[in-house]
């Protein structure tokens, strides 16, 4: 196994010319106040989890570099988006709703234009299948345009007046300043946008500080930021983030922090601001999504589900199945047909056809698997599937493991990468009980086909997790329904509505119901002289 893991890296006149990278993409300057400013400063090598063969051995792909800025930078880009947002008085936040809307469209035009450089870049530097980045772009963008027809429609609720109690009020959203999203590498595009773009169109200000890895696609879209907005409303804060982020937060004057990653760095950067209780959050954090399946299950189903589920793009998503029960009496038959399940993957390079594991982008990740796979078969667990767990370089070949126990670390342990726990149970208290006592409770899968038992486990769970799975796999899809978590897995919901509204705040403007404040405010709206007090209604 090991020499066929090693096989799989290629030579470089073995990669099609279409992947090829021609050349490395040296980006060394930065987005600041509607200008691309170059960086004076130190640069950080960017690297591909691909690794190129040749006669000395197989190294890692360079494929560019990136600024490191500095903490000073940092505040600096922090100041011009203050400017911008200027306590609410700025350009953009001013700005109608109907002039946000076209800017963000112009934007979308000039993004599309980027598709094959993007795509081409999610594979070699966080070595997602072609299937899959082209997928996260086209989902980006679809996103955009749902949010986009989502605001017209809140717009257009917010469009007239009403009467209450002889009071005449319009309520509408408001921004709340000035916004600094982090998105993950595992999603670097779409994630990034899905706070993004609700936070830009609702009116705040934008600090985009790209991850740790998937750091080069935003490049491409450098200019397309500068053309499409008003200096200051969207600006790029590049380097480390133990350098750079803390003293954004520590300033105070980020309004919202939108952030997708650990729980435990997001309560590091909630820690540091001065004014917590003016600091919004909206956090996507760590899950350990269970599947549980009954006796009843219909395998076939069962296995296509949690296959893809643990291993869509290596598991390396924060929706992947992470830890399955499976009740004794159908164990055996389970384990042996997800084994001959993995052994019909195709392992590759992000090009490949029908590839689904690929080389993993984090370092440290592959020696991270191996610490949890032999913990586990210290504490009594089996390599269920031939050549489970071997890892060379970048790349970890996946581990079915079986059976695992409370006193693994697999056991309770976010693994985000190819190790698929399976515990058995007798009774379904048992997996209730594990999803009661766990820090995360973002969703669950449950594969049955008896009413009952499914009634009992939804009804057992629905005030643990936020989302119940029957006979599916974990998933974000559709975007139109909540997307969120309890315990740790989460802060703020996110959705197309949602984040519109998570993004701003409701406004009310009230008068008493007397002639004078009719005539007042009729004139004001006749005469559009004011952007907010309107009763424009968008097609």
């Amino acid at each position: 196994m090991l020499r066929t893991i090693d096989a799989l890296f290629p030579e470089e006149q073995q990669i099609p010319p279409q992947y090829r990278i021609t050349r490395q993409l040296k980006q060394d300057c930065y987005l600041i106040d509607g200008e691309l400013r170059r960086w004076e400063g130190p640069l950080q090598e960017v690297h591909s989890p691909v690794r190129i063969r040749s006669a000395a051995g197989s190294a890692q792909q360079r494929i560019g570099e990136a600024p490191l800025l500095t903490g000073g930078a940092a505040l600096e880009i922090l100041a011009v988006a203050v400017r911008a947002y200027l306590n609410g008085r700025g350009l953009w936040p001013t700005m109608s709703v109907g002039e946000r809307i076209k800017c963000v469209q112009r934007f979308t035009t000039a993004m599309l234009q980027k598709r094959d450089e993007i795509v081409t870049l999610l594979q070699w530097e966080i070595g997602k299948s072609l299937q899959e980045a082209e997928r996260e772009f086209d989902r980006t963008v679809t996103y955009i345009r749902d949010t986009l027809e989502a605001l017209k429609e809140l717009d257009r609720a917010s469009s007239r007046f009403v009467i209450q109690q002889g009071i005449i009020g319009q309520i509408r959203r408001a921004p709340l300043g000035v916004v600094l999203c982090m998105g993950p590498y595992n999603f670097p595009l779409y994630e990034t946008f899905t706070t993004l773009i609700p936070a830009l169109v609702m009116g705040n200000t934008i600090l985009l500080k790209p991850p740790r890895f998937g750091i080069l696609i935003f490049q491409p879209l450098l200019e397309a930021f500068r053309d499409s907005f008003p200096a200051g409303v969207v600006n790029t804060v590049y380097g480390d983030g133990e350098t750079v982020v803390p003293p954004l937060m520590a300033s105070g004057q980020v309004d919202v922090l939108g952030f997708i990653g650990t729980h435990r760095v997001a309560d590091a950067l909630r820690a540091v601001h001065p004014r917590p209780h003016r600091l919004r959050c909206v956090l996507g954090l760590d899950a350990k999504n269970p599947a549980v399946i009954l006796p009843d299950a219909d395998l076939d189903l069962t296995v296509a589900e949690c296959i893809q589920g643990s291993l869509t793009y290596n598991g390396q998503r924060c929706t992947a199945l992470k830890i399955m029960f499976v009740h004794r009496s159908i164990v055996d038959d389970f384990l042996l047909r997800m084994a001959a399940a993995i052994r019909a993957l195709t392992c590759g390079m992000p090009w490949e056809q029908g590839v689904t594991i690929t080389p993993l982008p984090e370092p440290e990740k592959p020696a991270y698997l191996e610490e949890l796979v032999r913990d586990a078969k210290a504490h009594g667990a089996q390599i269920v599937n031939p050549g489970g767990g071997v890892a060379s370089g970048s790349f970890f070949y996946p581990a079915l493991l079986y059976p695992v126990t409370p006193d693994m670390r697999i056991y309770d342990e976010e693994q985000f990468g190819p190790v698929i726990p399976v515990v058995p149970f007798d009774d379904i208290g048992e997996p209730i009980e594990y999803v009661v006592a766990s820090n995360y409770g973002q969703q669950a899968s449950i594969f049955g086909q008896n009413t009952d038992l499914l009634a009992q486990l939804v009804d057992a769970l629905v005030n643990q997790v936020c989302r119940i799975n029957i006979n599916s796999q974990c998933q974000r899809s559709p975007d139109s329904f909540p997307f969120n978590g309890r315990k740790n897995s989460a802060d703020g919901t996110q959705s197309v509505a949602d984040a519109l509204r998570i993004f701003s705040i409701r406004i009310v403007v009230a008068a008493r119901e007397t002639e004078a404040n009719r005539e007042i405010i009729t004139g004001i709206v006749r005469e559009r002289k004011s952007h907010f007090l309107s009763t424009d209604y968008m097609l």
